[in-house]
Formats: C-alpha cells, structure tokens, sequence
C-alpha cells in the first residue's frame, strides 16, 4: 500500500516457467530407467521376504500340530514297561503272596521313575510344612500342638507335572490357637 492513499499499488511479476533443457532429457531418461530397475528389484526382493514368510509360518504351524498330535507319546512310551510288569503279574498263576508283593513293588518303582522321568514329582509335605493354597487343599482343620496353619497330615499325595499342579496334596491342617 502507498502510504499516502489508500489504494493498494499493484505490482506484477513476471514468473517464467523453466525451459526444459534438451541436454537434461537423455539424465532424466536414464534416472528414470534406473529407478524403474531397482523399483522392480526391491518388488521382487519384497515378494520373495513375503514368501519366505508365510512358508515359515505354515512350517511352525505345522510344526505345533505336530507337536499337539505326539505330546503324549513319550509319556506313553515310558508307561509301556509298567503295563508290561503288571500284564506279567496277572499271567502267573502260582505265585505267593511275598511275590506278588515283590512284583508290585517293582512295578510301582517302574511307574514312580516314569512319571519322574516325564517332570511328574510328587507333592507330599511333611508335618510341620506351611499350608500353601497353591499345592495344598485343606480337607479338614484339626487342633494340633504345632503352629497354625501348617500341615498336620497328608491323606493324599498332590502331583506336579512340570512345575505345574496337576492334582493338590489332600491335607489335614492345624487349627489357629
């Protein structure tokens, strides 16, 4: 604005549009060429990755199937020697007493290694042990001459697999004071 009147002083410019340059044509034709070339290499690159993906997804798919479907075999397999033992048990037909009582000796050691074999262990505390909600249940308070809340007796051993419970200890606990 002109500071004298109040209408605006108009001003033109003049913008020019560049040229193209003849010489630029034959650069900007090969740039162009060269970014099609390694636009299609990385395509490729990126399908192949994609490829690659979803085939190691599949694979571990199928690979958790597998594993789901066979889990118990080799639980299984090392239960095959105590059915063998007490198969065997029942086919003699004269055995004593003390041999049977041998027998089912043996096969209980047989099934106490399997299931320890296969991170089964048992759960079964002493007198005396803290009553624990997670591997304990309580099945009965009784008076004790012990300190509250602890384990008088077990009726029942609880069982472990893997760190896990599968079955709780049967308890009997003793009585607060």
């Amino acid at each position: 604005m002109n500071p004298t009147s109040d209408t605006p002083i108009e001003q033109t410019e003049t913008v020019t549009e560049p040229t193209p340059d003849t010489d630029d044509q034959p650069d900007l034709a090969s740039r162009l060429a060269e970014l099609q070339a390694r636009h299609t290499e990385v395509s490729d690159a990126f399908l192949r990755a994609k490829a690659e993906a979803e085939n190691t997804r599949r694979r571990a798919e199928e690979e958790i199937a597998k594993a789901r479907r066979f889990a118990v075999e080799g639980f299984a397999e090392s239960l095959l020697p105590v059915k063998d033992s007490l198969e065997a048990a029942i086919a003699i037909q004269s055995a004593t007493p003390e041999q049977l009582l041998e027998g089912v000796h043996a096969t209980l050691r047989q099934l106490s290694q399997a299931l320890e074999r296969n991170k089964v262990l048992a759960i079964a505390p002493p007198a005396g042990t803290r009553f624990d909600p997670h591997q304990h249940q309580a099945i009965s308070v009784v008076p004790a001459d012990q300190e509250p809340n602890t384990v008088v007796a077990v009726l029942q051993k609880g069982y472990l697999i893997a760190e896990r419970v599968l079955r709780p200890a049967l308890v009997t606990v003793s009585a607060p004071k």
